[in-house]
């Protein structure tokens, strides 16, 4: 016979808050489950239509301040969203997107209905580091969008994109965020270097943001990497233009990162530079 679950506290009509004897405290959604239930009152498996764990104390804290200001309707659909999420990209998500990501939806919708518009710079450069997620963040949208009966800004999908991956890779938001714009400030002195608008889908330029985005988490991971000595000389020598831009990147991304960078990843970002400035496949 299945454990059940013990009312610790509820929430609002269709969130409460549980005990189990094997999970500990947990979130139970589903419709009507907090109507006129007590604290150790029993809810059997199957009564409920959605459950998550908040192991942080912190984190139950954040959550239960949340229903205080966002309606309902809004907690419903973001639960939705985040389990849309979950089943299309197949993966476990960390569970602090519950509190995160709802958050944005209600202030998101609320910006809407007060009719700001909050631009996102990094859009682009989001879709091109997360392609997965910013198709699932798309969707998300989508779902808002049609449940809620408005139209979000393009830029949403690039916001939600970053609380997908966040979520999937267990990495802060903040972290996820100082990266994204870390890599718009490097393409800002490309393109002040070389005085060019950058072509921002073209596969060069896809491919050196990605190489980019590997580049700081090797940096973060501080793993050693070759040093091509004479191939850094032809290019420094060849491509003097290319090779002192690297060599700007590199010290954006020391000043950023606090990390030491090695001077091997100088080859690598001319090698990326003279293929997107010379539109070389």
């Amino acid at each position: 016979m299945s454990i059940p679950f013990t009312v610790e506290k509820v929430l609002n009509n269709n969130v409460l808050i549980g005990n189990h004897e094997e999970h500990g405290e947990v979130v139970l959604i589903g419709k009507g489950i907090g109507f006129g239930k007590k604290r150790l009152d029993p809810i059997d498996y199957g009564t409920y239509e959605k459950l998550f764990v908040l192991k942080n104390n912190n984190e139950q804290k954040q959550f239960k301040k949340l229903l205080t200001y966002v309606d309902e309707k809004t907690i419903d659909l973001a639960n939705d969203v985040i389990y849309q999420i979950a089943n299309k990209s197949g993966h476990s998500l960390n569970e602090h997107i519950h509190i995160a990501l709802t958050d944005h939806i209600a202030f998101a919708i609320k910006r809407f209905q007060e009719g700001f518009d909050m631009k996102n710079p990094f859009l682009l450069e989001t879709e091109s580091l997360y392609p997965k997620e910013f198709v699932l963040a798309k969707e998300a949208v989508e779902m808002i969008n049609e449940r809620a009966g408005i139209e979000l800004p393009e830029g949403e999908i690039g916001f939600i994109a970053l609380h997908i991956h966040s979520a999937l890779t267990d990495r802060p938001l903040s972290e996820v965020n100082q990266h994204s714009q870390l890599i718009g400030k490097m393409v800002q002195v490309i393109e002040d270097s070389f005085q060019m608008k950058v072509n921002r889908e073209s596969v060069n330029y896809l491919r050196m943001i990605r190489h980019i985005r590997f580049t700081i988490d090797r940096i973060k991971r501080e793993e050693p990497i070759e040093e091509p000595e004479k191939l850094m000389l032809l290019l420094k020598n060849e491509y003097p233009l290319c090779y002192n831009t690297a060599w700007k990147l590199i010290k954006i991304l020391q000043q950023s990162l606090k990390k030491h960078v090695h001077e091997a990843e100088a080859v690598y970002l001319t090698l990326h530079l003279y293929r997107l400035t010379n539109k070389i496949s």
